[in-house]
This record gives C-alpha cells, sequence and structure tokens, in this order.
C-alpha cells in the first residue's frame, strides 16, 4: 500500500484534534443519492470518507440522499451498499436516509418562516430564474417575499399535505437577492412533488432541496467534517447560513478536495444512464462502464481501486489522470496475486505428427514464477490449441514464431518445428503440422540450442471451452465530452471469440483472476453456468512484439461473392438462431455488422440473454427496424421500445415507430424550440459556457435531448446548438 501522505484534510483533522474541537471525535458521513450506481469519481469520496474515519479511530456514516422520488430507486440503494462492501467498508449500524429526517426537515423550515427568514413563494421555476440577476446585476425581490409568515405558514402545510398543485409553490430562503454569490440569493429549497417515494411511500407532497437537507443531516448526526467535491464550495455559505439562522449548536466545517477525473471516461450519472437506456452497453455492471460494479464486473481487485485513489491524492484542484496510471495500478495488482495458467483465445489447430493418437502426458508447472501460488498438472498430447496469431506462412522479419521449418518452444513441454500449414480456399490457417523432439522434455535441449521463440498451448483433451469477453476502452478520445460524446464510443470496445483454457482453471475458485500466459488477465463472469465459462479479459499485458505483427494470410485471388455473414471464430459464440437471425436480415437488405450489433446489445437485453429458441422475430423484421435507423427515421434509443412488440407479434417496424410516437426529431424548428428551452433553463450554465467552459456542450446536448425525450438526431441537435452558443 502507498505511504499516506499528509495532504491538508489530514492536517485539518489533526489540528481539530489537538485544539479539543469536536471532542477529538472523527465522524465523516458519505452521502450518495440512490439515482445511479456508483463510479470511480465516486470510489474517491467513499475512500476519503471512510478511509479517515477509519485511519481516526471514528467512524463514517452512510447517508442516502433521498430527497427527489421521482429519480430514486431501491435497485440504486442495494447496489450503493454492495459497492461500499465490495471495497472494504462497512458503516455498521449507522445507516440514514434524508428522509429519516423529513419530519425535523419540515419543523426546522417553519422555525425559519416565524424568524422571517423564509416565505412561501408562487413564481414558476422560469420567472424565479429571470429575476435571479447575473454575475454582475442584482436580482429582483418576489412579489410574494413580504407576504405575511402566518400565510407562508399556511401554505408550507399545505405543500407538504398535497394541497396545491405540483410545482405551482416553492419555499424560498429570505437572504439578499442583490449577494454576489448567487446561491445566496433567495433559494428555493422545499418544492412540491406528488410522488411516491421508496421508502416512506406518499406521506410527504414536498421535498427538501439538497443544500438545505445537507447540512441539516451533517448537524443532526454530529458529524464533525463534512468532505464534498469543490462544485460545492460555493455553497458553504448557504451551508452555514441554514445553520446559524437555525441556531444549531453543533456546527459541522464544509471541506472541499478536488474531483477524480480520469481520460477516456464519462461520469456524468445522466450520460452513464444514458448508456444504458440507449443499448450502448449492457446495464449498469457492463464491464466496460466506469461505474464500481463494472469494475467489479470486470474483474478489477478492490485493492487496486483504493491504491489507484490513495496515489491520486487529496488536492485543491481539479485535475485529470491518465486512464493508463490506473489501468497500470489494476495491472499491477494483478501482477503479483493472480495464478498462471494457458488459455487460447483464437484458437488454430497444431498436430504433432510423430506422437500416437493416444498419446497422453502431463508437466508439473508453477502458477507463478515468484509468488508461492501453487503448480498444476498440465496435459499434453497429440492435438494442440495454438494461437493463429503465433503462425506466418511467410514470417516477418524479427519474427520468433511459428513458421514452416521454423522451431519453437511449447512453454514448459517440448521444442516443436513446424512441418506444414493448412490453409482453406479463403487463405485462412485451418492447422498446422509439426514435429517435436523428445529429448527437450520441460523444455530445454541436451545440446544446448535455443529455439527462435516461445509459445502457449492448450490440449485439446480435456481442454476447457471458453467464450472470452475481450474488453477495451469505451471511448476512442481521451476527452470523450470533445464534441458529441456519442460520437466518442470505441466500436472495438468488446470482442467476443471463442476459445480454451487448460483444465487447471475448471479447479480453481469461482472469483479467481487468473494471467493467461501472453494473452493478459481474466476472470470469471457472471453469465458462466456449469455448461458454458465465459471469461473477461481485465487487462492485457504489454505485448513487446506489437510492431512486428505480420499481415494476414492471402490466398490467390478470388471471384468476387456477394456480401455474406461471417462465421469466422469471432461469431462462433453466436447461438444458432441469433446467427439465422443476422443471416435473414442480411439477406433482406441489412447491414450484417448491424444486425449483429442489434442482437447483442438491444435483442438480448431484452430478453434476458442469448435467443436459444421460439424467438419470434423475423429477419425481414429486424432489416426493417435497421432501415429505419440507417434512414434517420429514428435513433439507437428507439430499437429496444420497437423490438418489444415485436417480440410479442409481428408487425411492419415503420407502424410500431408511428404508434409509439419514436420518431426521430430533426426538424430544424423544433430543434430550436428545444435548444430555447434548454438554454433559458441553465442560464448559469449558460454564462460559464460563454466565459470559457466549452466542455459544458455535452451538459446542453444532454438537456436538449432530454427536452425531446431522447428523440433529437444527435446531429442535427448539435448544429443548431452550437449555432444558438455561437
Amino acid at each position: 500500500m502507498t505511504e499516506r501522505v499528509r495532504h491538508f484534510i489530514r492536517q485539518k483533522i489533526e489540528a481539530d484534534n489537538a485544539s479539543g474541537k469536536y471532542g477529538g471525535q472523527v465522524i465523516t458521513r458519505f452521502p450518495p443519492e440512490p439515482n445511479g450506481y456508483l463510479h470511480i469519481g465516486h470510489a474517491k469520496a467513499l475512500c476519503i470518507n471512510f478511509g479517515l474515519a477509519e485511519e481516526y479511530g471514528g467512524r463514517c456514516h452512510l447517508r442516502f440522499d433521498d430527497t427527489n422520488p421521482t429519480k430514486e430507486d431501491v435497485e440504486y440503494v442495494e447496489g450503493i451498499k454492495n459497492d461500499i462492501k465490495w471495497l472494504g467498508f462497512d458503516w455498521g449500524e449507522h445507516l440514514y436516509f434524508a428522509s429519516d429526517y423529513f419530519e425535523q426537515m419540515a419543523e426546522d423550515a417553519r422555525a425559519l418562516i416565524r424568524k422571517g427568514l423564509a416565505y412561501v413563494d408562487e413564481l414558476s421555476l422560469e420567472e424565479m430564474r429571470a429575476q435571479r440577476g447575473t454575475v454582475t446585476e442584482a436580482g429582483t425581490n418576489s412579489p410574494y417575499r413580504d407576504r405575511p409568515y402566518e400565510e407562508s405558514l399556511e401554505l408550507f402545510d399545505k405543500m407538504l399535505n398535497g394541497d396545491v398543485a405540483e410545482g405551482s409553490m416553492t419555499l424560498r430562503a429570505k437572504i439578499d437577492m442583490a449577494d454576489p454569490n448567487m446561491k445566496m440569493r433567495d433559494p428555493p429549497f422545499y418544492r412540491v412533488m406528488h410522488a411516491e417515494h421508496h421508502q416512506v411511500g406518499d406521506r410527504w407532497k414536498a421535498y427538501p432541496l439538497y443544500d438545505y437537507a445537507h447540512c441539516l443531516e451533517d448537524c443532526y448526526e454530529g458529524v464533525t467534517q463534512s468532505l464534498c467535491s469543490l462544485e460545492f464550495e460555493n455553497n458553504r455559505e448557504l451551508y452555514n447560513w441554514y445553520l446559524a439562522s437555525l441556531g444549531k449548536e453543533h456546527r459541522p466545517e464544509q471541506t472541499e478536495f478536488a474531483r477524480l477525473g480520469l481520460t477516456y471516461i464519462v461520469m456524468s450519472k445522466r450520460k452513464l444512464l444514458a448508456l444504458v437506456e440507449e443499448g450502448a452497453v449492457v446495464g449498469w455492471d457492463d464491464p466496460r462502464m466506469p461505474t464500481l460494479a463494472g469494475l467489479r464486473r470486470l474483474g478489477v481487485r478492490p485493492q487496486a481501486v483504493r491504491e489507484f485513489v490513495e496515489k491520486v491524492g487529496v488536492a485543491k484542484a481539479n485535475s485529470t489522470v491518465e486512464y493508463e496510471f490506473f489501468e497500470g495500478l489494476i495491472r499491477k495488482d494483478l501482477e503479483e496475486n493472480v495464478p498462471r495458467v494457458m488459455g487460447v483465445v483464437d484458437p488454430v489447430e497444431l498436430v504433432i505428427e510423430n506422437l500416437p493418437d493416444d498419446h497422453a502426458e502431463s508437466f508439473d508447472l508453477s502458477h507463478h514464477p515468484k509468488a508461492d501460488l501453487g503448480r498444476r498438472a498440465v496435459p499434453f498430447g497429440k492435438r494442440l490449441w495454438i494461437e493463429r496469431e503465433d503462425v506466418a506462412l511467410e514470417p516477418p522479419k524479427g519474427w520468433k514464431r511459428l513458421a514452416p521449418g521454423w522451431e519453437v518452444r511449447l512453454y514448459g513441454a517440448y521444442f516443436v518445428t513446424c512441418t506444414g500449414i493448412d490453409v482453406d480456399d479463403d487463405g485462412k490457417v485451418v492447422r498446422v503440422r509439426a514435429t517435436y523432439d523428445a529429448a527437450t522434455r520441460g523444455g530445454s535441449s541436451p545440446d544446448g540450442r535455443k529455439p527462435k521463440g516461445t509459445i502457449h498451448w492448450v490440449a485439446a483433451d480435456g481442454a476447457l471451452a471458453v467464450e472470452f469477453r475481450l474488453y477495451d476502452r469505451l471511448f476512442a478520445t481521451p476527452d470523450p465530452d470533445a464534441g458529441d460524446w456519442r460520437d466518442n464510443l470505441n466500436p472495438d470496445s468488446l470482442t467476443v471469440t471463442s476459445g480454451y483454457v487448460e483444465p487447471a482453471f475448471g479447479s480453481t475458485a469461482e472469483d479467481v483472476r487468473v494471467q493467461l500466459q501472453r494473452m493478459g488477465y481474466f476472470w470469471r463472469d457472471d453469465d458462466s453456468t456449469a455448461d458454458a465459462l465465459v471469461l473477461n479479459r481485465i487487462a492485457t499485458l504489454r505485448d513487446g512484439w506489437a510492431k512486428a505483427k505480420p499481415a494476414p494470410v492471402k490466398a490467390a485471388p478470388k471471384e468476387k461473392k456477394a456480401p455474406a455473414v461471417s462465421t469466422g471464430p469471432k461469431e462462433a459464440w453466436l447461438s444458432g438462431v441469433e446467427q439465422s437471425l443476422i443471416a435473414s436480415a442480411h439477406a433482406a437488405g441489412a447491414h450484417a455488422d448491424t444486425a449483429k450489433s442489434i442482437v447483442l446489445n438491444e435483442l438480448r437485453r431484452e430478453l434476458g440473454g442469448p435467443a436459444v429458441d421460439n424467438l419470434r422475430i423475423e429477419g425481414n423484421e429486424l432489416a426493417g427496424l435497421i432501415r429505419l435507423l440507417d434512414e434517420g427515421t429514428i435513433n439507437r434509443s428507439a430499437v429496444r421500445p420497437v423490438l418489444e412488440v415485436l417480440l410479442e407479434q409481428p408487425a411492419n417496424p415503420a407502424d410500431v415507430v408511428a404508434a409509439l410516437g419514436l420518431a426521430q426529431v430533426s426538424d430544424t424548428s423544433a430543434l430550436s424550440d428545444a435548444v430555447d428551452a434548454a438554454l433559458a433553463a441553465n442560464p448559469d450554465e449558460l454564462a460559464r459556457y460563454r466565459g470559457g467552459e466549452k466542455r459544458l456542450m455535452g451538459f446542453f446536448m444532454g438537456q436538449v435531448m432530454r427536452e425531446l425525450q431522447g428523440k433529437g438526431d444527435p446531429k442535427a441537435v448539435s448544429a443548431v446548438l452550437r449555432e444558438k452558443l455561437g
């Protein structure tokens, strides 16, 4: 573990303890909103709050900020608990919800009203924003600002009980509409929402806003260090105002630290939710997601995440860390702690011609060259599987693997010499023939000769069949928010192949991670069954030969044929039903790759897994759906709703789109109205964008898409938005 740095928060806690402030207690809290899953950015706040409490003999509360029931779900509550436990932290008996305090918060709100420090306002949010002023101009007082407190008390109770229309009233703090800190310009802190709450049902019809609820929760629980990220720095004044105005004796201190930024990643919950809902990933725990659930399913060890947070450190200025740094720590953690076995990701058969058909022996090999991780018996026979990339008909300069007449070492076994390579009509290698030298058992020669290279292998007899999921970064560019983040998705973020691992893997514990020699680090995915093993690639190994990779073997030119769906090894993992549907859609005019993508993402997600039998959808229906995508009639988010109908009954996809109102909005006038509405609703962000914060383009894109209920043509939206923003 990295040596702990005495950063400014540690220094502050030690100074407080030395002075006797808070009686030497250290009580922190981690307050997630249950409207999504935690991501790697949250891990920093999580580790800081739980870690510092643990380090100084205090405690950390887990408190769910459940003040917005329209976006929250019990699923997220349980997911967050699992993530925290996975990282090795425990809140003990200190599990709280903001909703635990709704009665107390309402009473404190009444106290502010009685003191003349709060009033019920009937302005709409749009009117409120219009009167708020700007950074250089004071705001305008609401006409309801000076209404009698008795009237505000009566209206506030009506808000709480649901006797007024949703959105018709807010409770606002009465501070100063000319305050240079715009957060202090009579901020609303209760709003009417007629929504069922996942914890307290329909008891309340008005809910507190974060700035009000948060400081009171900290106060009620006796929190000493209220640690949050830098975007809440301007909120600190309001945090202190509420506590002072209510005369609270216990005053926690809010301290801000820099957020964790990573290249190649988006961490906006809104964007992560869009990735899930639009089918770019298969759920919040998709191993390509930066969520802790995704990292856990990918196979990353929690120790690597905690080491990463400690190494990044705690600072007062935001910065972005290169993803390679995080990946390097993941790789280092795995290198030191996981056993090694052999596996073949893209297999081709190797037949040793001078061995009898029934030859069988085994080799006793270590699981790790340095760590004491045990040994295993590795079977060996006439037929082996080796990597296709280890074979070349015409080896390039510097080649050190198999080629006709070349000798290599089979790791831990024998030297073999290639006697021939069989290819099919397309020039694809289907079999490699070789002879072995019996005197080289164990991988060394009595005459001292050394082969050109060493390759790994798996004996065909006893090999475990595997679906390999080779994950890569979800985004292709270091800054996915540069432009439309949807355009920066990496089309090669997942490659699936069928291969084999040695039988020793089957004897390991279910949660074991392994290094497949020369191929990377892997572990068993949740989709694995007793009959079907699925392994996720956690991280690659550094490949020293990457630049010497040979060109693919080419066959003699042949007469051109109509395009067909590939049936190579990368498609072997598709079920027969899925392959048939893709081929049928392709025959009906759809692009095969698009059909395959929809089958793997939207269709499998709708079915809850691979299509095995009795699939109702026809190829011409899938082709019709793809045509609507290609023509721009719909965007990708509309695919699943259409599939949901097609799984139940025959239908023309165009009719389904019309009936469900899923057509993509590309009309310039409609887009212009949506853009205007989004800009008007976010004046602060608009001012910051025009002040130079161009990264907010992604924020506005999301707001416009929300106005359009996800049906906007992304490229057209981007064009109109850029024009409006100048």
